[in-house]
């Protein structure tokens, strides 16, 4: 199985966590989702294997979320799942997959989690700001 990230390129974690997964395991396949969407068995596959739900995953910030009233308790989860479909961009990012599980990758660092790096393997960020891998 190979490595699949789900990234945006104009999110500065899911760029970093791009370059930790080229620099500790090759070239993953990259789904720019923003571009492509998502389908519903797709995220309802991705949250399940993450032990993620659409209102843990929903993107709040710099997101429509709480213009289209999503940060209200009471919407539902298959409300927040629907808005995701029409609107990409809530669903924060960058998702990885690998054979170690899938997550949701933020902070930067819970990307070593899912791949084979030793412990104490450090990263410089694009900031300039070093990681360690715990």
């Amino acid at each position: 199985m190979s490595i699949v990230i789900h990234h945006n390129p104009g999110c500065g974690t899911s760029r970093n966590v791009l370059e930790i997964i080229r620099a500790f395991a090759g070239e993953p396949v990259v789904v720019e989702y923003l571009q492509t969407g998502w389908t519903r068995p797709q995220l309802q596959g991705l949250f399940a294997a993450a032990g993620l739900t659409p209102r843990s995953a929903l993107r709040v910030s710099k997101s429509p979320a709480e213009e289209l009233g999503l940060t209200d308790p009471a919407v539902s989860d298959e409300a927040i799942l629907d808005a995701m479909l029409e609107h990409p961009v809530l669903v924060n990012r960058p998702i990885v997959c690998t054979p170690k599980g899938v997550a949701l990758c933020r902070p930067s660092e819970a990307v070593f989690a899912l791949l084979d790096v030793a412990p104490g393997t450090t990263h410089t960020k694009e900031d300039g700001e070093v990681i360690t891998a715990p």
